[in-house]
């Protein structure tokens, strides 16, 4: 089973959706200096678009973040421990997510989001490589319930 089938299911996916914001949060709460500044204004003008807007992009992107994530995983279930393997592997697993991200902004809509996506792709592999041990947390506790 892969990752989408195994965390999007209806009894997760409120769930995992609103721990991932909370990820999300927590990785912008430790940023700091010019550039963390810089992220947390970004952050708020794409929360300020519309209530609820970045729990609904997560909700968009999870099952492609995780069907990238899927072949990273599957070598880590192979290896013995997925999790590890994720956070051994931040590059790879920062490039598969952002491989989704670049994708996704092609196509949107809005030119807030668009202009702060290509403001801040170029830092974005360290930032996303940052949070993989957040996120393979998050990940765990989803797959071990």
């Amino acid at each position: 089973m892969g990752l989408s089938e195994g965390l999007l299911n209806p009894t997760k996916k409120t769930m995992l959706i609103n721990d991932c914001c909370n990820m999300i949060e927590g990785q912008l709460a430790s940023k700091s200096g010019m550039s963390g500044i810089a992220l947390k204004t970004a952050f708020a003008a794409l929360k300020g678009i519309k209530p609820g807007y970045i729990p609904y992009v997560v909700e968009q992107i999870l099952p492609q973040c995780f069907t990238a994530l899927d072949p990273i995983w599957s070598e880590g279930v192979q290896k013995g421990n997925p999790i590890e393997y994720l956070n051994a592997n931040r590059s790879q697993t920062a490039d598969a997510l952002l491989s989704v991200t670049d994708a996704r902004v092609k196509n949107a809509k809005r030119q807030i989001v668009r202009g702060t996506y290509e403001k801040f792709r170029g830092s974005a592999k360290k930032h996303v490589e940052e949070a993989v041990p957040d996120l393979a947390k998050v990940i765990d506790n989803y797959t071990k319930s």
